[in-house]
């Protein structure tokens, strides 16, 4: 209001008139909603340097405008004007004219179109856990504590590598569960590994530079990296994972390589491994990377889960880039990667003109609950309601859905791939089922060019045993709804 008011545009008309027009425009533009409260005319003229009466006599020709309400007692409120608020909702905004002169990459980010998980979840999302069940009330309890001992301290900044509590209870985890060679000065916590993936991309390719992906690939991991100008090279897959030879024959080469070998996404595939072996040994060769993404090896249903790559590389060329959002809930916001000793101090300073650092006091009531046991006990007891309710879907989906798709249960993780067997195109069957009020993953589009078979990827851990079935029975009607049409 006072930049409106000093406006030499405006100069010419008298002060209350000033005031009024600021505060009527402020109204239709909606920076003041219906119902609102205006500041007291005493406190408004003490703000604005100028008598009482001049703000009185602005607000005074307002309400005689039907702009505010005054009420005795109450004060004044900005006005219920229904042609006002219609009108307005109903005028869509002019787009901004001319170009939009991003940078070159900043053109890349944007139409990449990032990376967003729904706000609300329904059947079949993937990648999503079960919230319902977290133990809240333990957390809440530990969070209390953090504050209790730290005190205004945990209120400031935090060290933008991360706090020592917590990289040192990750470090001790990755070794034990996940055959990891890591320390706490190794450790850099962030807050999700789409940042780590960014933080990669960036720091250890140049715009240009060749590295190798899995095909099909996670889509998080392949917008980060044509947003940063990489040429990305698909590899083939089989069930063993991987085809290694494909890299090791490939005369260009490569600067990194980017791996989901615990469980592949979307196949579900295990690296096997000779292959792991092949590739430590190819990227101690020719100096490259080994991005490892360990995105859901917690949650394994049959036999045990292989030992991460990272712990099987003498050469410290891997990176391990794991996260706590599948694990236990994904408004926690906090990812880690263990990083090869050189490459920690360059990618904690890269961190911090990202975003600093991570939430301190969500880091140590984290730290507090794995020290506690709590996150061993809280993984444990979701991967047997997990593994109850990939069974659920796997035979709902054999009772239901056998003359549309051919399910693939996987060995872990939190989703299933089907593929499709009727004949439909994957795109209608996504957008009908969306209709229908159920979210599916196309796979052919995790593919490069057009090679993927049709098919998509259902999410069962954070759905119930009847969420499940009501929503099978829902996606076998619209797949009968499509074949008849």
């Amino acid at each position: 209001m006072k930049a409106w008011l000093a406006h030499p545009a405006h100069a010419a008309m008298p002060l209350h008139a000033r005031i009024q027009r600021a505060i009527r425009q402020l109204i239709l533009d909606r920076a003041l909603g219906a119902g609102k409260p205006l500041p007291a005319s005493r406190a408004l003229a003490k703000s604005l340097g100028v008598s009482r009466d001049t703000v009185e006599a602005a607000y005074g020709q307002l309400h005689a405008e039907g702009f505010i309400e005054r009420r005795v007692g109450s004060g004044s409120f900005v006005a219920q004007v229904t042609e006002l608020t219609t009108s307005r909702r109903s005028t869509p905004q002019a787009a901004p004219s001319g170009p939009l002169n991003l940078s070159k990459r900043g053109s890349a980010v944007f139409r990449s179109g990032g990376v967003r998980e729904r706000l609300s979840l329904r059947p079949f999302a993937h990648g999503a856990p079960e919230t319902r069940t977290f133990p809240l009330h333990l957390w809440e309890r530990l969070e209390r504590q953090v504050l209790k001992e730290s005190g205004t301290q945990a209120l400031l900044h935090a060290d933008p590598q991360g706090v020592e509590p917590l990289r040192r209870v990750v470090a001790d985890y990755v070794n034990l569960e996940r055959g990891a060679r890591a320390s706490a000065d190794r450790v850099l916590i962030l807050t999700s590994s789409q940042q780590a993936l960014t933080l990669c991309a960036n720091m250890l390719l140049d715009p240009g530079d060749r590295i190798f992906i899995e095909d099909p690939v996670y889509y998080g991991a392949r917008r980060a990296f044509d947003a940063a100008g990489l040429e990305c090279a698909p590899v083939g897959l089989d069930r063993h994972g991987l085809l290694v030879e494909q890299i090791l024959d490939d005369p260009r080469g490569a600067k990194a390589v980017f791996l989901t070998p615990s469980h592949q996404f979307p196949t579900g595939a295990t690296l096997s491994l000779d292959r792991r072996l092949a590739l430590i040994e190819w990227a101690a060769r020719r100096q490259a990377w080994i991005i490892e993404d360990d995105y859901d090896s917690e949650f394994h249903y049959a036999g045990k889960p292989t030992a991460c790559a990272q712990g099987l590389d003498p050469h410290d060329r891997t990176l391990y880039v794991g996260t706590f959002t599948k694990s236990l809930f994904p408004g926690l916001r906090i990812a880690y990667v263990v990083l090869p000793p050189q490459l920690v101090e360059p990618m904690t300073v890269a961190r911090t003109l990202l975003d600093g650092h991570s939430a301190p006091i969500a880091q140590l009531t984290l730290a507090r609950f794995m020290e506690g046991g709590h996150f061993g006990a809280h993984v444990r007891s979701m991967r047997g309601v997990y593994a109850e309710r990939l069974g659920v879907l796997v035979d709902l989906v054999a009772t239901h859905l056998s003359d549309f798709v051919e399910a693939q249960p996987p060995a872990g993780g939190l989703q299933m791939p089907c593929l499709l067997t009727c004949g439909l195109s994957e795109g209608a069957v996504v957008q009908a089922a969306r209709r229908a009020g159920i979210e599916l993953l196309g796979l052919s589009g995790l593919y490069a060019g057009e090679g993927g078979p049709p098919g998509f990827l259902m999410g069962f851990a954070a759905y119930t045993p009847d969420e499940i079935e009501v929503a099978v029975k829902k996606l076998a009607s619209v797949f009968q709804a499509m074949t008849k049409s």
